[in-house]
């Protein structure tokens, strides 16, 4: 198989956009791009508040020839219709209350755009194992929303100190410190809240209470000390040390702080949409290894893309001397095991249904394949 990061002749990176409706939304300022003054942003949130976009852009970066399949299965469509479906649930799930301040920055970082690959997996996940996709759209937002949470606490001064996320200023720097850390929490807690909610599923009774209880003990404990809090001490413990990490110290770090998450979105999915103990466990590794995929595509891409392309502070890695894969692999061999990790990821996906397991098969490729 080609080198993972090589894009291949046929498809070109395809981008979509999803509008959304409601009237918390704001026309977009000028667009602000990398190296644009913080003040000006400042200067806007001060007069309006914060700017909550009326665009999702949907990234489906294409998979190679042989990946794309003889399912014919429309990769781009599933993704754009999914992706609104999880922006109107994450938009109602968050409306402008009071105090304004802590809700408007909640929704400035959650509603800012990203490509949905963590609900969507949820999604997707619910629907291999035979559940329906409104059985695991409560799962699909509250990760969507711990992501975010994530995200927000990941660009803190006292975290990775970065000013830019989703190519525009970082929570704390569009709002200030105390705000940023207090509506990472808000949304940590509603992430819970939401997910445990009887109120939150189809009123049918088609996905029994067990099932919801067993599902929030599984997202505590990816996103808890065990997993994701795991993963970004570990992080921290590790950069700028000024000795070499090892490779099973990284393999760590990734597989709690970033694997965990993608392990909890296609899990929950699986637990609610019904599966058995036998594929909760094949869908597990699964996302194990697209959840590490994903992080050496984004080592690769934080070496070879520019900020403007990334939406995120490009080779801040290296800058701030974290341990990657390049660092320690080299950029090739990286691209190597690039390419292992998204064979191991098909190869838990043999005895599903075909049909039923292509959005999996196409979503594992996207994160391979995405250029940003």
């Amino acid at each position: 198989m080609a080198s993972l990061m090589v894009p291949c002749g046929c498809c070109n990176a395809a981008l979509s956009r999803v509008y959304l409706s409601g009237a918390a939304f704001r026309p977009a300022p000028p667009a602000v791009g990398f190296g644009s003054p913080i003040a000006i942003w400042a200067a806007h949130l001060s007069r309006r508040g914060p700017w909550l976009p009326r665009v999702m852009e949907v990234e489906t970066s294409p998979a190679p020839p042989e990946t794309v399949l003889s399912t014919g299965f429309d990769f781009k469509g599933y993704m754009l219709e999914k992706a609104a479906a999880v922006n109107r649930a994450l938009d109602a799930a968050v409306p402008l209350a009071h105090p304004e301040r802590i809700h408007e920055a909640m929704r400035y970082s959650l509603l800012a755009g990203g490509k949905r690959v963590r609900p969507v997996l949820c999604l997707a996940a619910c629907e291999v194992v035979g559940g329906g996709s409104a059985w695991a759209m409560p799962a699909a937002v509250s990760v969507e929303m711990i992501h975010t949470m994530s995200l927000i606490h990941d660009d803190l001064p006292c975290m990775d100190d970065d000013d830019l996320r989703r190519g525009r200023p970082s929570c704390h720097r569009a709002f200030d410190e105390a705000t940023a850390v207090l509506a990472g929490d808000a949304l940590l807690a509603l992430a819970f809240g939401h997910l445990a909610n009887p109120a939150s599923y189809p009123a049918d009774g088609s996905v029994p209470p067990d099932r919801i209880v067993r599902a929030v003990g599984e997202l505590s404990r990816c996103v808890g000390a065990e997993g994701l809090v795991a993963g970004q001490v570990a992080d921290l413990e590790a950069t700028g040390i000024g000795t070499p990490v090892t490779l099973d110290h990284l393999e760590f770090i990734h597989l709690h702080k970033t694997a965990a998450l993608l392990e909890a979105s296609v899990v929950l999915g699986a637990i609610l949409g019904g599966a058995s103990d036998d594929q909760i466990e094949k869908l597990r590794k699964y996302a194990k290894s697209i959840g590490l995929l994903f992080q050496v595509v984004d080592d690769i891409l934080d070496v070879t893309k520019s900020s403007e392309e990334l939406g995120k502070t490009a080779g801040k890695d290296l800058a701030s001397d974290k341990a990657t894969y390049p660092k320690l692999l080299g950029l090739e061999k990286s691209k190597e095991f690039a390419d292992r990790l998204l064979k191991d990821s098909r190869e838990q996906l043999a005895g599903f249904d075909p049909t039923k397991m292509a959005p999996l098969l196409h979503l594992a490729n996207y994160i391979a394949y995405r250029q940003k």
